[in-house]
């Protein structure tokens, strides 16, 4: 039998029995040689400084310190990074990347749910639920069975913003409903959206066209206010908009202003700021639905990442490629 690679745990302690479960940590444990009583929260700590001299790979979560230069030189064999969560930019540098290091990330796996989370949302204000709802809280007498114009998902215009992991697993999810699914975005052309099976629209058009937006593009200075108080004077009356990436990319007092006007409704799961002060009017407005930023990776699901993670860490092993390795040059325009 091949040595195991030597593996530190590098999160927030409390995270891993989160995402590694006993039998996903049991599996991970057959392919690399991991201590999970011995979790890097500080790369000061004398027992944490052993193991790195040790380690041929970090596994990393929530919470991981930055891997800077001083902790490279302490961790002379360390070859792969992975990383059992989405985005790595708050705590790779770039030594790890100069020193040719490997990085992989379970972004594909925390996809998953953010995108069945948007499936729902989609589908919901297709029905007008937050008017609905608010109507029959108001009149306290429901009205029975009757055709109500203007609402229901035959037909209709879904625009999605971004064809990153979760954009794309979102068309995805889309494509059985009888529903009218176009894309922007800068960095995809003709041919990639006719392989995704939509039109590929300018942020106007697909803004002015669409009754229901949904964001899933990254949070970068590029995309900063992306949806202005500009953007969202283009959606027609009566749309909805759907934000699951970074609060970042709206600008929440022209959202503010649309919503108490009536003529939109908004589907917040991210926030600016994260979490919204307690008298922000996000909160108490009849159509707005905001939730605390649950779309991601929830209770069981975490244990996907995990798993995700596991799998790596079995390529690693077996010397084969990586299958979410992530590429430096790309990494400026994703999460």
């Amino acid at each position: 039998m091949p040595e195991r690679p030597r593996a530190l745990f590098a999160m927030t302690a409390e995270n891993v029995p989160q995402v590694f479960p006993p039998d996903v940590l049991a599996r991970l444990r057959e392919t690399v040689d991991i201590d999970p009583a011995l979790i890097a929260e500080d790369f000061a700590d004398p027992r944490v400084r052993a193991a790195l001299a040790e380690a041929e790979v970090l596994v990393t979560g929530w919470g991981c310190p930055r891997i800077d230069t001083a902790v490279l030189d302490a961790a002379p064999r360390l070859r792969a990074v992975l990383h059992s969560a989405g985005s790595v930019k708050g705590f790779v540098t770039p030594a790890v990347w100069e020193r040719g290091i490997t990085v992989s990330t379970a972004a594909a796996a925390n996809a998953l749910p953010v995108a069945e989370y948007t499936l729902a949302m989609v589908l919901l204000a297709g029905k007008d639920i937050l008017g609905r709802r608010e109507r029959l809280r108001a009149e306290r007498v429901s009205q029975g069975w009757g055709f109500v114009p203007g609402i229901g998902n035959h037909g209709r215009r879904v625009g999605v913003i971004g064809a990153s992991r979760i954009g794309r697993r979102v068309i995805e999810l889309l494509r059985p409903f009888d529903l009218r699914v176009s894309l922007t975005d800068p960095y995809v052309d003709e041919a990639g959206a006719a392989a995704l099976g939509v039109p590929l629209l300018p942020l106007d058009e697909l803004l002015r066209t669409s009754d229901i937006v949904t964001v899933h593009a990254p949070d970068t200075p590029e995309t900063h206010r992306l949806i202005d108080r500009r953007a969202l004077s283009l959606m027609p009356d009566g749309a909805a908009l759907i934000n699951t990436a970074r609060g970042a990319l709206v600008d929440h007092d022209a959202l503010v202003d649309e919503l108490r006007a009536g003529r939109l409704s908004a589907i917040l799961d991210v926030t600016d700021p994260e979490p919204l002060p307690a008298d922000s009017p996000l909160l108490d407005l009849p159509n707005a639905f905001v939730t605390p930023h649950l779309a991601g990776s929830q209770g069981n699901e975490v244990a996907r990442l995990g798993l995700a993670v596991t799998e790596e860490a079995e390529r690693l092993a077996a010397g084969e490629e990586l299958a979410y390795a992530l590429d430096r040059g790309a990494l400026e325009r994703t999460a």
